[in-house]
Order: C-alpha cells, then sequence, then structure tokens
C-alpha cells in the first residue's frame, strides 16, 4: 500500500488547518503511524502535547492564536485577543483569551498563556462568529460583541481598556450604536456600555 503523505490541499479538503490533533485526521484517513512516519520524515513536527504543525506551513502573527484554538477546538476567541484580531484599540496580551462552555473541562495547553472565560446559554452564539486563524476552523467573538463583553465583564478589563475599545470600534466604523446596545440586551452589561456612547456620542 502506499504511503500516505499529509500535504496542505489535504488539510483544507479535510477542513483543516496548519495546527492540528491526530484525532483531527480521522477524517482524512490518517492513520496514527502515518502520522509518526510523517514527524520522522520531517512533514510534521510535533509543538505540543496531542498537537502539530505541517512543517511547511508558514507563520503569521496569528500563529500562536491558531495553534490554541486547534488544541482547544470549542473555544471562543474574546476580548484582549479577538480585539487584536479585530484590530481594534491598542491594547497587547500575553495571554490568548479564549471562552469555553460552563461546566465544560479547563483546557490545558502548553503552547502559550491562555486566559479562560466560561460563557453559558446565549453568551456561546451571540455575536459569535465562525473564522479561519491560519486555516485553523474556530469561532471569535464579533467586534460588537467583543467591545460588549468588555464592558460587562470588567473584573477582568479595565474602563479605560474598555472606553478605548468603544472609541476605535466607533472611530474605524467597525460597530455602530444601535447594533452594540442590540448585542448588549442579549448579553448584559448595557447600562455601563449607554453611559459612555453617550458621552462619546453627545
Amino acid at each position: 500500500m502506499a504511503r500516505q503523505l499529509l500535504t496542505p490541499r489535504k488539510l483544507r479538503n479535510a477542513g483543516l488547518g496548519s495546527y492540528f490533533r491526530p484525532i483531527d485526521l480521522q477524517a482524512i484517513g490518517f492513520t496514527e503511524p502515518a502520522l509518526r512516519r510523517s514527524v520522522r520524515t520531517g512533514i510534521v513536527e510535533k509543538v505540543a502535547r496531542g498537537l502539530y504543525r505541517l512543517t511547511s506551513a508558514e507563520s503569521t502573527e496569528h500563529d500562536t492564536v491558531a495553534a490554541v484554538c486547534a488544541k482547544i477546538p470549542r473555544g471562543i476567541v474574546c476580548l484582549l485577543t479577538a480585539l487584536q484580531i479585530h484590530g481594534i484599540g491598542t491594547r497587547l496580551s500575553p495571554e490568548v483569551w479564549i471562552a469555553i462552555p460552563r461546566g465544560a473541562q479547563t483546557p490545558r495547553t502548553e503552547i502559550s498563556r491562555v486566559r479562560v472565560v466560561r460563557f453559558s446559554g446565549a453568551l456561546l452564539t451571540a455575536g459569535v462568529q465562525p473564522i479561519r486563524l491560519d486555516g485553523v476552523p474556530t469561532h471569535i467573538t464579533t467586534p460588537a460583541r467583543t467591545v460588549v463583553d468588555c464592558f460587562r465583564l470588567s473584573r477582568w478589563i479595565d474602563q479605560e481598556t474598555a472606553l478605548e475599545a468603544l472609541r476605535e470600534a466607533l472611530r474605524l466604523r467597525r460597530v455602530a450604536p444601535a447594533e452594540l446596545l442590540r448585542v448588549a440586551a442579549a448579553c448584559g452589561g448595557g447600562t455601563r456600555l449607554r453611559a459612555a456612547l453617550d458621552v462619546l456620542t453627545a
């Protein structure tokens, strides 16, 4: 039987990206022995426990986030990491902010420092959209939801950061006041956001 070779095209056809778990390869019939052989021959590299990367894949600015998302497939990119990906504001975080369902086991990863936030009910879907980072399928809070969360989750995000996110999102026309209020009505945190909107749009 011909040896299996892992290629970018096979990963794309399987809906996978540069980073993947062994279980993800089952969709393209790629076996564990074939994966080990790919590592030995240098086609694939192991980057963490249970996580691999196609060696030929180019690194991008979202490389670390993509790796975390591949490791935590049910995660939702949120808060400061979502702001960075959306290009809103100037706040950089050394951690990757990921939301997971309430009650789910806290994920462990050696790739990067991860800040875990827990969502439940409507918060898992309201203002959440699919995205691909380096080809890795995941989900992210929309610009409007991200700004709302910055006001809603004040125990993690300070007022200055929330105000900057709001101001920049409006300036860049990434959000509209009506959209923000609509998302806030679904997710909560509307009182502080409405007060800030009144000041900025006065």
